[in-house]
C-alpha cells in the first residue's frame, strides 16, 4: 500500500526537513502538543468567524438589492408612473 503524503507534512518538510524527518520516520512527538492543539482551536474559531461575515455580507447584500427594489417602487409611486 502506497502511504499518503499529506499537505501539512510537505509544508512541513519545505519548513525543516530535519523536524519532518524526526516525527515522521523516527517517531518523535513535539514537546509543545498543549500550545499546538492551543492553534488549531484558534484557527477553527477564527475559521467560523470568517464563514459568519461572509453570511452577513450576503444578507447585506440582499437587503441592499431589496432596498433598491423598494426605493424604485416609492420613487415611481411619487412621480405618477406605474411599474
Amino acid at each position: 500500500m502506497t502511504p499518503i503524503i499529506r499537505a501539512s507534512e510537505i509544508g512541513q518538510y519545505v519548513f525543516c526537513h530535519r523536524a519532518w524527518w524526526l516525527g515522521t520516520v523516527r517517531g518523535y512527538r513535539p514537546t509543545n502538543e498543549a500550545a499546538l492543539a492551543a492553534g488549531t482551536r484558534a484557527h477553527a474559531r477564527h475559521g467560523r468567524t470568517i464563514a459568519a461575515s461572509q453570511r452577513w455580507r450576503q444578507v447585506g447584500y440582499v437587503l441592499l438589492a431589496l432596498g433598491g427594489v423598494l426605493g424604485a417602487i416609492a420613487l415611481c409611486g411619487l412621480l405618477g408612473g406605474s411599474l
